[in-house]
């Protein structure tokens, strides 16, 4: 379903919800992303949305991005336990113990990707999927891709990356176009993943 902006372009529905996700719709969300940096954040972010809405991260993205060193996770690996308390006073994120513990272990977890994989973005964009076996855009929430890069994700010992999270993940960073038909971004994103060239 898609539903007409105040521009008069058509979108998808869920970008009604409130002001802020629009921008984030039509200039962010689907568009293929091969900067490390960046897939590190999202994997944190989308994380500490579990049990929240996106709205309520999206708000706050500013804020966690001063937290954490804007996601540099060669910084963030040597948060130390003094760190944990002083982002648990830290009243302009998400305030969750665990959330921040895995951020910092996941820190740790994608230095090692890192070395062994030669990027993670080598790593995340192995799972693409098949874009002539997807199916049809926001329809799902898990799919076996996701369950898989969950698998693989955990068994390095990352946390907060269950199957649900880790296809939001797919999402936003264009290892998919979930963009609905009809929504004016799709055309956009399917033309910018024709000129990618993921990292192999």
């Amino acid at each position: 379903m898609t539903f007409t902006g105040p521009d008069g372009k058509e979108r998808c529905s869920w970008s009604a919800a409130t002001p802020e996700y629009i921008a984030y719709h039509d200039t962010e969300w689907g568009f293929p992303v091969d900067d490390d940096r960046r897939l590190f954040e999202k994997v944190c972010l989308e994380g500490f949305q579990s049990g929240l809405s996106w709205r309520t991260i999206l708000t706050k993205r500013e804020n966690f991005r001063a937290a954490f060193h804007d996601f540099d996770y060669q910084q963030v690996a040597r948060f130390t336990q003094h760190d944990v308390e002083r982002l648990l006073e830290d009243e302009g994120i998400v305030r969750h113990r665990g959330k921040i513990e895995a951020t910092i272990n996941n820190a740790q977890r994608a230095l090692e990707m890192a070395a062994t994989e030669g990027s993670l973005a080598t790593f995340f964009w192995s799972y693409e999927p098949d874009p002539n076996d997807q199916p049809a855009p926001q329809t799902v929430s898990v799919t076996d891709t996701s369950k898989a890069l969950s698998k693989e994700l955990k068994k390095r010992g990352w946390r907060f990356v269950g199957p649900t999270t880790a296809y939001a993940f797919m999402q936003a960073m264009g290892l998919v176009n979930d963009h609905v038909e009809g929504c004016f971004v799709r055309a956009k994103v399917t033309a910018a993943r024709k000129s990618f060239r993921p990292p192999r």
